[in-house]
């Protein structure tokens, strides 16, 4: 089956997401679903100290290839990605028609750190990130949030829970909760 813009899409707005297996591709909704909510994230005392310091250029959209292939990369303790050829491509051309998007933190003219999802309505389903140095990713996400609070997002979906997303304040919601904020949020008039 062709990952198409138009299957990525019914996907999303049905509450599913796909992932890559060794054997193909497979599609995920899970129960219960991980989300950040946008008026409650948290910023660590020590990440805003970081984050005055400046440490690093944010762009975005200027290398959205580059971040999915980092994020595709092997790392300690992730030695297998969920994110093949075949996603890379799918959500490369997502954000050749301005629906997929990344957020990349830059250091001396290097990629360092970055994420990416898919931008509906207003909602934002964030897919990966990477880290080539510390707190890289992290302000990256910052810079995110910020965006889609300025766009007036109204749902982050990050999908599964991890101590590193707790920490911004990540909740996890029944998939009847998440269905009807999904709803909600695609029916909200803005734009990435």
């Amino acid at each position: 089956m062709e990952l198409t813009p138009r299957l990525l899409l019914t996907a999303y707005t049905q509450g599913m997401f796909p992932m890559a297996q060794e054997d193909g591709v497979y599609w995920y909704q899970p129960d219960p679903r991980t989300i950040l909510p946008l008026d409650a994230f948290h910023i660590s005392r020590s990440l805003q100290r970081v984050m005055k310091k400046r440490p690093y250029q944010i762009h975005v959209d200027t290398a959205f290839e580059a971040v999915m292939r980092y994020c595709a990369a092997p790392a300690p303790g992730r030695e297998e990605t969920w994110i093949s050829e075949d996603l890379i491509m799918a959500y490369t051309r997502l954000h050749q028609l301005g629906l997929a998007h990344s957020v990349e933190a830059w250091r001396d003219g290097k990629l360092v750190g970055g994420l990416y999802g898919v931008a509906l309505g207003g909602f934002f389903a964030g897919e990966s990130m990477f880290s080539r140095e510390t707190n890289a990713s992290k302000i990256a996400l910052v810079h995110l949030v910020q965006h889609l609070n300025m766009r007036r997002f109204q749902l982050l979906d990050v999908q599964f829970m991890t101590n590193h997303l707790q920490r911004f304040g990540a909740v996890e919601i029944s998939d009847a909760e998440y269905q009807q904020k999904l709803h909600h949020a695609l029916l909200v008039d803005t734009t990435f």
